[in-house]
This record gives C-alpha cells, sequence and structure tokens, in this order.
C-alpha cells in the first residue's frame, strides 16, 4: 500500500534551519506532484510547497517563500523541504503529501496520500 514518511523534524531557535524528508512507498513517484502542508494547534491545515514530477515547476505559500525550497530525488522516491531563517510561527506538524492529477496546488482536497507528519518547534 502506499506510504509516505516524514522525518527530520526537531526543536530549533529561530533563524536556524531543517531539512524535513518524505520517502514514500507504494506508488510510482515520479509521475506525480508533491506537496508540503502544515497545521499548528488549534489552525486549520495549510498549504506550503509543491513540486511537479520532473522537479522543473514549484509553487510557494507567500510565508514561506524565499525561506523554503522543495526539491525531489525520484530515484529516491524522496521529497525534501529545506527551511531556512526558521521563524517561531512556522512551529507546525509538517505533512507530505501525493497530489491527484486534478485540482489546484494549493488546496488539501487535491492531495489524495499522505504521511503521518513531522513535528517542527522553533524557539524564539
Amino acid at each position: 500500500q502506499v506510504q509516505l514518511v516524514e522525518s527530520g523534524g526537531g526543536l530549533v531557535q529561530a533563524g536556524d534551519s531543517l531539512r524535513l524528508s518524505c520517502a514514500a512507498s507504494g506508488l510510482t513517484f515520479s509521475i506525480n506532484a508533491m506537496g508540503w502542508f502544515r497545521q499548528a494547534p488549534g489552525k486549520e491545515r495549510e498549504y506550503v510547497a509543491t513540486i511537479y514530477p520532473s522537479g522543473g515547476i514549484t509553487y510557494y505559500a507567500d510565508s514561506v517563500k524565499g525561506r523554503f525550497t522543495i526539491s525531489r530525488d525520484n530515484a529516491k522516491s524522496t521529497v525534501y523541504l529545506q527551511m531556512n531563517s526558521l521563524k517561531p510561527e512556522d512551529t507546525s506538524v509538517y505533512y507530505c503529501a501525493r497530489k491527484k492529477n486534478s485540482g489546484s496546488w494549493y488546496a488539501a482536497s487535491s492531495y489524495d496520500y499522505w504521511g503521518q507528519g513531522a513535528q517542527v518547534a522553533v524557539s524564539s
């Protein structure tokens, strides 16, 4: 069955960097776009970034643009989220997800498989 497993979360200080990884199995990784979302306690799930199959097209939420970079390694069936200049407001559980073939890149409903999440906490 399809599995997405995130890793790389942790507790850091404001201004630090972290790289999240999401290893996929049970699917043909190279043919679907992949995305990252995040959800803070008491808040709705928030869009972060999307990368298309070849890696040549990426989209970002305004809140992370210029600080976060999404990338993928199709040979390893893994998508990454490099997070630089972290802020306390980036504290959330981060989820990777596989995008369906239709739907907008920023809507959670456009993604069909989700990982279990990785906690990122940024202290001030």
